[in-house]
């Protein structure tokens, strides 16, 4: 073990966050080991999603579906709908997947990266994530955090993504053999409390020394980044049918796409210029605009509602929360139209 990775383990012995898909420390050093099903899901669910963001729904996918085995047994939908809100559905798609080929193997999850990446929706980041966490396997994990820890220690100033690499060598280069579960975790905490985004703090760092950032003065300019293009707009039409007992029409949406095998509104294609696709004759009108940003691009949506006499095929009774985002935007802006008409 090297010096540093010395000093950010005794750091973490003390400051470790407390997170209820981890072991302790002080346990880990007793032979305890988490759940490899709770650190996959827990790593699943924090991809590009705040640790804040994720704790409820872990809370509720656990107490839910307490064993992979329960997960891979549970309905596409019922999982897809406590999934909403999350965002990144494909995610929802995969741990599916995942959890399904999980136990029609022996029910156990690989305790190697190479054995983790055979299966869905595991990459190399989560694959190395898992096996470190869950099996102290000596992999190096390399999240947000840990290349801006990464590039502020060693004061990499090429700009991502094209510095990944450099940056994954020197992480590389400080994961132990021993304990490197506890490092990765420890890293990846410094990365999220103390080497954060802005305004960085210097000076409680165990590695605050040996940070060549810190000694340029140049820490809270670091990781550099390539100037992003500008996002473009997609235009669409959604629309609200309300019965008069309170059922909507809803539809699955296809599973490849955006929102993938999610609960959704009727509506029309996203793009430049959308053409109206009104899924049944009514007297439709304008309840406003719903306005959505995805990863790749910006989405206003006009929302159209209106009341029929009857359901039928594809109206249902639906709470709010079963919806995404962004359908969950266009339902209530058009439930508000619809009670104030």
């Amino acid at each position: 073990m090297t010096d540093l990775s010395a000093e950010l383990l005794a750091w973490y012995d003390v400051h470790a966050r407390r997170l209820p898909w981890r072991v302790p420390p002080q346990e880990r050093r007793a032979g305890i080991l988490p759940d490899p099903y709770r650190v996959w899901l827990s790593e699943i669910m924090l991809q590009q999603t705040t640790v804040a963001a994720v704790i409820p729904y872990f809370a509720q996918f656990t107490e839910a579906w307490p064993t992979v085995a329960d997960l891979a047994a549970a309905p596409d939908e019922e999982v897809m709908s406590a999934w909403a809100g999350l965002g990144y559905y494909a995610r929802a798609r995969n741990l599916l997947k995942c959890a399904r080929a999980v136990a029609a193997g022996d029910g156990h999850f690989p305790d190697t990266e190479a054995g983790l990446m055979a299966l869905p929706g595991i990459g190399p980041y989560t694959a190395a994530a898992v096996a470190a966490i869950a099996f102290d396997r000596q992999a190096t994990v390399l999240d947000g955090n840990v290349e801006r820890v990464m590039a502020r220690l060693h004061a990499v100033e090429e700009p991502l993504p094209d510095s990944k690499e450099a940056l994954r060598a020197h992480a590389a280069l400080l994961t132990p053999a021993e304990r490197p579960g506890d490092h990765a975790q420890a890293v990846m905490d410094l990365g999220a409390t103390i080497c954060s985004p802005r305004s960085p703090a210097c000076g409680i760092c165990p590695w605050r020394a040996p940070c060549r950032a810190r000694a340029e003065g140049i820490a809270a300019e670091l990781p550099r980044k390539r100037a992003k293009a500008a996002k473009p707009v997609r235009l669409g039409y959604i629309y609200l049918a309300r019965a008069r007992d309170g059922a909507v029409l809803v539809e699955t949406r296809p599973e490849k796409g955006l929102l993938g095998g999610m609960l959704g509104l009727p509506g029309s294609d996203w793009s430049a210029a959308p053409e109206p696709a009104p899924p049944l004759a009514a007297d439709w009108r304008q309840a406003g605009e719903v306005r959505h940003t995805f990863t790749h691009f910006h989405l206003r949506l006009a929302v159209l509602v209106a009341g029929v006499p009857e359901g039928g095929p594809g109206f249902r009774q639906v709470p709010a929360r079963a919806f995404p985002t962004v359908m969950r935007k266009a339902y209530l802006a058009g439930l508000a139209a619809l009670e104030t008409a």
